[in-house]
């Protein structure tokens, strides 16, 4: 286990979904002190993904969690996740069309208050579980935006505010997470994928979709129920 970090703390974004799961169980292993932090946003499964972070934070024994509303984002509209006259589609996962459950310039608001977390506390690293080659094509989790915002974080913080932005998984395929979970013991039985679901995963939204094939091709089952 890599310690080398042991006397700071890092900020581990916690949606409850797969994704950031194995994102935590990274971070674990690099630092001893966590702190996780939860933004809803007014998306469909609100609820059941604070569920998802809750547990995976008690599986953890991370006592150190902030959960903060960034419901503005449902007033703005212009997802599937968080708009009402929006439908959340079937996933289509030939297509390299965005999707309709992008949020726009959600992962910017979300760094944002990770940033501003992290100063305040001192911490040394902002992980963040994106993905960007086996993926629903989102703008805001390609790499040279985490590479943008952490320019963004050392031009606007205090000059002593050393903060780096940790994506170890934005390489990965879905197959490659799911085998790192399993190989780090990840609480994956523990997250949430659905969009539309908060009982049992819906398996044909664009989130439920990856998540499977990434089961299917690592050769693991999948240990969430589905309703297909």
């Amino acid at each position: 286990m890599n310690r080398s970090e042991t006397c700071s703390t890092a900020i581990c974004l916690v949606s409850g979904g797969m994704d950031s799961c194995v994102t935590a169980a990274i971070a674990r292993e690099e630092y001893e002190d966590l702190a996780f932090l939860h933004i809803s946003y007014g998306q469909l499964t609100e609820a059941r993904e604070r569920k998802a972070f809750n547990d995976i934070a008690d599986h953890y024994g991370v006592s150190e969690r902030l959960d903060v509303s960034i419901s503005y984002l449902a007033k703005i509209g212009g997802s599937s996740l968080t708009d009402a006259d929006i439908q959340v589609t079937d996933a289509d996962l030939d297509s390299d069309e965005i999707p309709s459950s992008y949020v726009p310039f959600r992962n910017a608001n979300m760094l944002a208050i990770a940033t501003s977390w992290a100063e305040v506390t001192k911490a040394k690293a902002i992980y963040v579980g994106a993905v960007s080659e086996d993926s629903s094509g989102y703008p805001d989790c390609r790499p040279e935006f985490f590479e943008s915002f952490e320019r963004t974080i050392k031009t606007g913080t205090k000059p002593d505010t050393n903060i780096k932005i940790k994506t170890p998984i934005i390489h990965l395929s879905k197959a490659e997470i799911v085998k790192k979970g399993f190989e780090l013991g990840a609480p994956i039985h523990l997250s949430w994928s659905c969009y539309r679901s908060e009982d049992l995963a819906c398996g044909t939204c664009d989130s439920c979709a990856l998540r499977l094939r990434g089961f299917e091709r690592a050769g693991h089952k999948d240990p969430i129920r589905y309703r297909i």
